[in-house]
Protein backbone atom coordinates (compact mmCIF):
# COMPACT_ATOMS: atom_id res chain seq x y z
CA UNK A 1 0.00 0.00 0.00
CA UNK A 2 1.02 3.66 -0.27
CA UNK A 3 2.38 5.26 2.47
CA UNK A 4 -0.57 7.08 4.19
CA UNK A 5 1.93 10.19 2.93
CA UNK A 6 -0.64 12.94 1.66
CA UNK A 7 -2.86 11.55 -0.43
CA UNK A 8 -4.93 9.79 2.43
CA UNK A 9 -4.75 12.64 4.35
CA UNK A 10 -5.38 15.41 2.32
CA UNK A 11 -8.75 17.38 2.15
CA UNK A 12 -10.67 18.14 -0.60
CA UNK A 13 -8.63 20.14 -3.64
CA UNK A 14 -9.51 20.82 -6.91
CA UNK A 15 -10.82 18.67 -9.04
CA UNK A 16 -11.98 15.67 -6.71
CA UNK A 17 -15.35 14.33 -6.85
CA UNK A 18 -16.79 12.31 -5.04
CA UNK A 19 -15.44 9.42 -2.42
CA UNK A 20 -12.17 7.83 -3.14
CA UNK A 21 -12.38 4.30 -4.68
CA UNK A 22 -9.84 1.45 -4.16
CA UNK A 23 -9.49 -0.84 -6.87
CA UNK A 24 -7.76 -4.62 -6.73
CA UNK A 25 -6.20 -6.24 -9.14
CA UNK A 26 -4.30 -9.81 -9.09
CA UNK A 27 -0.84 -10.27 -8.21
CA UNK A 28 1.27 -11.66 -11.69
CA UNK A 29 4.84 -13.17 -12.14
CA UNK A 30 6.70 -11.96 -15.01
CA UNK A 31 5.62 -13.38 -17.96
CA UNK A 32 2.99 -15.35 -16.08
CA UNK A 33 0.67 -14.87 -18.76
CA UNK A 34 1.86 -14.73 -22.22
CA UNK A 35 -0.05 -11.51 -24.16
CA UNK A 36 -0.42 -11.32 -27.95
CA UNK A 37 1.13 -8.15 -28.23
CA UNK A 38 4.26 -6.10 -27.76
CA UNK A 39 3.84 -3.04 -26.55
CA UNK A 40 -0.15 -1.91 -25.87
CA UNK A 41 -1.65 1.44 -24.41
CA UNK A 42 -4.70 2.33 -22.85
CA UNK A 43 -5.77 5.88 -21.68
CA UNK A 44 -8.11 6.40 -18.76
CA UNK A 45 -9.98 9.86 -17.47
CA UNK A 46 -9.81 9.62 -13.69
CA UNK A 47 -13.22 11.15 -12.47
CA UNK A 48 -12.10 10.53 -8.58
CA UNK A 49 -9.29 10.14 -6.44
CA UNK A 50 -8.73 6.40 -6.64
CA UNK A 51 -6.28 3.93 -4.74
CA UNK A 52 -5.39 0.44 -6.55
CA UNK A 53 -4.15 -1.59 -3.82
CA UNK A 54 -0.97 -3.60 -4.35
CA UNK A 55 -0.78 -5.67 -7.71
CA UNK A 56 1.55 -6.94 -10.29
CA UNK A 57 1.81 -7.76 -13.93
CA UNK A 58 2.86 -10.18 -16.40
CA UNK A 59 3.86 -7.73 -18.32
CA UNK A 60 6.42 -4.73 -18.44
CA UNK A 61 4.71 -1.28 -17.75
CA UNK A 62 5.59 2.40 -18.13
CA UNK A 63 3.46 4.75 -16.39
CA UNK A 64 2.91 8.05 -17.37
CA UNK A 65 0.03 11.16 -17.11
CA UNK A 66 -1.49 13.11 -20.12
CA UNK A 67 -3.04 15.13 -17.19
CA UNK A 68 -1.80 15.59 -13.74
CA UNK A 69 0.07 14.24 -11.08
CA UNK A 70 -0.44 10.99 -9.93
CA UNK A 71 2.11 8.28 -7.70
CA UNK A 72 3.51 4.80 -7.61
CA UNK A 73 4.38 3.07 -4.22
CA UNK A 74 7.28 0.35 -4.19
CA UNK A 75 8.24 -0.54 -0.68
CA UNK A 76 9.28 2.43 1.01
CA UNK A 77 9.46 4.44 -2.10
CA UNK A 78 6.79 6.70 -3.65
CA UNK A 79 7.41 8.16 -7.43
CA UNK A 80 5.01 11.43 -8.80
CA UNK A 81 4.07 10.34 -12.03
CA UNK A 82 3.76 13.53 -14.68
CA UNK A 83 2.77 14.39 -18.32
CA UNK A 84 7.14 14.74 -18.20
CA UNK A 85 8.42 11.91 -16.17
CA UNK A 86 6.83 8.48 -15.83
CA UNK A 87 7.53 5.60 -14.50
CA UNK A 88 8.87 2.31 -15.77
CA UNK A 89 8.07 -1.04 -13.62
CA UNK A 90 9.38 -4.20 -14.34
CA UNK A 91 6.65 -7.27 -14.97
CA UNK A 92 6.16 -8.92 -11.49
CA UNK A 93 7.30 -6.12 -9.42
CA UNK A 94 4.29 -5.28 -6.87
CA UNK A 95 3.10 -1.84 -6.90
CA UNK A 96 0.34 0.53 -5.88
CA UNK A 97 -1.03 3.51 -6.97
CA UNK A 98 -2.65 6.78 -6.40
CA UNK A 99 -4.54 9.46 -8.83
CA UNK A 100 -7.00 12.47 -7.55
CA UNK A 101 -9.96 13.49 -9.90
CA UNK A 102 -8.87 14.49 -12.71
CA UNK A 103 -6.00 13.18 -13.95
CA UNK A 104 -5.33 11.38 -17.21
CA UNK A 105 -3.08 8.33 -16.98
CA UNK A 106 -1.40 6.28 -20.05
CA UNK A 107 -0.50 2.90 -19.06
CA UNK A 108 1.49 0.89 -21.48
CA UNK A 109 2.49 -2.91 -21.32
CA UNK A 110 5.18 -4.33 -22.97
CA UNK A 111 5.55 -8.24 -23.27
CA UNK A 112 8.34 -9.70 -20.94
CA UNK A 113 8.93 -12.43 -23.17
CA UNK A 114 9.78 -10.17 -26.18
CA UNK A 115 11.45 -6.71 -24.43
CA UNK A 116 13.77 -6.92 -21.99
CA UNK A 117 13.30 -4.45 -18.93
CA UNK A 118 15.68 -0.68 -18.75
CA UNK A 119 15.90 -1.99 -15.73
CA UNK A 120 16.17 -4.40 -12.68
CA UNK A 121 14.01 -2.19 -10.75
CA UNK A 122 11.34 0.76 -10.99
CA UNK A 123 12.89 3.75 -13.14
CA UNK A 124 12.00 7.18 -14.18
CA UNK A 125 11.50 8.00 -17.79
CA UNK A 126 11.31 10.63 -19.43
CA UNK A 127 8.19 10.84 -21.25
CA UNK A 128 9.48 13.34 -24.73
CA UNK A 129 7.20 14.90 -27.11
CA UNK A 130 8.56 11.90 -29.67
CA UNK A 131 8.05 9.13 -27.31
CA UNK A 132 4.56 10.11 -26.71
CA UNK A 133 4.05 11.03 -30.44
CA UNK A 134 5.21 6.76 -30.99
CA UNK A 135 2.94 5.81 -28.68
CA UNK A 136 -0.43 7.74 -29.68
CA UNK A 137 0.44 5.75 -33.14
CA UNK A 138 0.43 2.60 -31.23
CA UNK A 139 -3.00 3.30 -30.43
CA UNK A 140 -4.36 3.01 -33.40
CA UNK A 141 -6.66 0.11 -34.72
CA UNK A 142 -5.56 0.60 -38.18
CA UNK A 143 -2.00 0.40 -38.06
CA UNK A 144 -0.43 -2.24 -40.19
CA UNK A 145 1.85 -5.05 -38.72
CA UNK A 146 4.90 -3.32 -40.29
CA UNK A 147 4.35 -0.10 -39.20
CA UNK A 148 3.52 -1.15 -36.06
CA UNK A 149 6.53 -3.16 -35.34
CA UNK A 150 8.96 -0.37 -36.74
CA UNK A 151 7.13 2.26 -34.43
CA UNK A 152 7.70 -0.55 -31.41
CA UNK A 153 11.17 -0.86 -32.16
CA UNK A 154 11.57 3.32 -31.98
CA UNK A 155 9.74 2.95 -29.17
CA UNK A 156 12.04 1.06 -27.43
CA UNK A 157 15.30 2.32 -29.00
CA UNK A 158 13.86 5.52 -26.64
CA UNK A 159 13.23 4.18 -23.55
CA UNK A 160 16.40 4.75 -21.21
CA UNK A 161 16.16 5.76 -17.19
CA UNK A 162 15.69 9.31 -16.09
CA UNK A 163 17.95 11.53 -14.33
CA UNK A 164 14.77 13.83 -12.99
CA UNK A 165 12.90 11.01 -11.15
CA UNK A 166 10.37 13.10 -7.90
CA UNK A 167 11.20 9.66 -5.58
CA UNK A 168 10.86 10.09 -2.08
CA UNK A 169 11.70 6.92 -0.04
CA UNK A 170 9.93 7.27 3.17
CA UNK A 171 11.23 6.01 6.48
CA UNK A 172 9.49 2.93 8.34
CA UNK A 173 11.09 3.61 11.72
CA UNK A 174 9.36 4.22 14.91
CA UNK A 175 11.11 7.63 15.50
CA UNK A 176 10.96 9.34 12.41
CA UNK A 177 7.03 7.97 11.97
CA UNK A 178 6.12 11.40 13.63
CA UNK A 179 7.67 13.29 11.84
CA UNK A 180 6.70 11.28 8.28
CA UNK A 181 2.73 11.53 9.61
CA UNK A 182 2.89 15.40 10.28
CA UNK A 183 4.08 16.29 7.06
CA UNK A 184 2.15 13.56 5.02
CA UNK A 185 -0.90 15.72 6.86
CA UNK A 186 0.33 19.22 6.25
CA UNK A 187 3.80 19.75 3.97
CA UNK A 188 3.78 23.43 5.34
CA UNK A 189 4.40 21.66 8.95
CA UNK A 190 7.28 23.90 10.00
CA UNK A 191 9.25 22.08 12.85
CA UNK A 192 12.38 22.54 12.49
CA UNK A 193 15.05 19.77 13.04
CA UNK A 194 15.96 21.00 16.47
CA UNK A 195 12.31 21.54 16.90
CA UNK A 196 11.80 17.29 16.43
CA UNK A 197 14.61 16.89 18.13
CA UNK A 198 13.02 18.07 21.34
CA UNK A 199 9.64 16.47 20.87
CA UNK A 200 11.11 13.09 20.44
CA UNK A 201 13.70 13.49 22.82
CA UNK A 202 16.80 12.68 20.99
CA UNK A 203 19.57 15.01 19.18
CA UNK A 204 19.63 16.31 16.34
CA UNK A 205 22.24 14.32 15.14
CA UNK A 206 20.35 11.18 16.06
CA UNK A 207 17.37 12.02 13.47
CA UNK A 208 19.68 13.02 11.06
CA UNK A 209 21.23 9.89 10.87
CA UNK A 210 18.15 8.33 11.09
CA UNK A 211 17.06 9.93 7.48
CA UNK A 212 20.66 9.15 6.05
CA UNK A 213 20.28 5.72 7.05
CA UNK A 214 16.68 5.15 5.77
CA UNK A 215 16.35 7.39 3.05
CA UNK A 216 19.61 8.65 2.02
CA UNK A 217 18.87 12.27 2.90
CA UNK A 218 19.38 14.52 5.89
CA UNK A 219 15.89 15.96 7.20
CA UNK A 220 15.97 18.89 5.61
CA UNK A 221 16.32 17.68 1.80
CA UNK A 222 13.97 15.15 2.30
CA UNK A 223 11.21 17.60 3.67
CA UNK A 224 12.10 19.47 0.42
CA UNK A 225 11.62 16.42 -1.43
CA UNK A 226 8.51 15.64 0.50
CA UNK A 227 7.12 19.25 -0.24
CA UNK A 228 7.98 18.57 -4.32
CA UNK A 229 6.38 15.84 -4.51
CA UNK A 230 2.16 17.38 -3.22
CA UNK A 231 3.61 20.93 -5.22
CA UNK A 232 3.78 18.77 -8.24
CA UNK A 233 0.47 17.31 -7.67
CA UNK A 234 -1.05 20.76 -6.72
CA UNK A 235 0.09 22.49 -9.99
CA UNK A 236 -0.86 19.66 -12.24
CA UNK A 237 -4.42 20.96 -10.86
CA UNK A 238 -3.66 24.68 -11.95
CA UNK A 239 -2.72 25.97 -8.71
CA UNK A 240 -1.28 29.36 -8.80
CA UNK A 241 2.67 29.42 -7.81
CA UNK A 242 2.20 31.50 -5.02
CA UNK A 243 -0.65 29.62 -3.68
CA UNK A 244 1.49 26.31 -3.83
CA UNK A 245 4.21 27.69 -2.90
CA UNK A 246 2.23 28.72 1.00
CA UNK A 247 0.44 25.52 0.84
CA UNK A 248 4.23 23.78 0.87
CA UNK A 249 5.63 25.46 3.39
CA UNK A 250 7.47 28.57 1.68
CA UNK A 251 6.97 32.43 2.84
CA UNK A 252 7.91 33.15 -0.60
CA UNK A 253 7.63 32.40 -4.44
CA UNK A 254 11.21 32.80 -4.99
CA UNK A 255 12.38 30.41 -2.19
CA UNK A 256 9.76 27.73 -3.33
CA UNK A 257 10.94 28.09 -6.94
CA UNK A 258 14.32 27.59 -5.65
CA UNK A 259 13.87 24.40 -3.79
CA UNK A 260 11.26 23.24 -6.65
CA UNK A 261 13.84 23.10 -9.50
CA UNK A 262 16.73 21.68 -6.80
CA UNK A 263 14.31 18.68 -6.35
CA UNK A 264 12.76 18.50 -9.95
CA UNK A 265 15.48 19.93 -12.23
CA UNK A 266 12.46 22.91 -13.68
CA UNK A 267 10.88 25.88 -12.13
CA UNK A 268 7.64 25.64 -11.05
CA UNK A 269 6.00 28.10 -13.97
CA UNK A 270 8.04 25.86 -16.63
CA UNK A 271 6.59 23.04 -14.98
CA UNK A 272 3.14 24.10 -15.15
CA UNK A 273 3.47 25.12 -18.44
CA UNK A 274 4.11 21.89 -20.15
Amino acid sequence: MRPDFGAGSRAAGPGRRGAAVRRRLPLYAAGEIDVAYVVRGTDEAVDRDTWWEEHSHPTHELLWNRRGASSATVGARVWTITPLVGLWVPAGTPHAGWAPAGTVHHAVQFRARSVPSISGAPVAVDVTPLLRLLLDRLTAEDLDPGARARTEAVVLDLLAPSRNELLLRVPRSPLLAPIVAAVGADPAEATTLAGWAARLGVSTRTITRAFQAETGLGFSRWLATARAQRAVELLAQGGQIADVAELVGYHSASAFGTAFRRVTGVNPAAFRSR
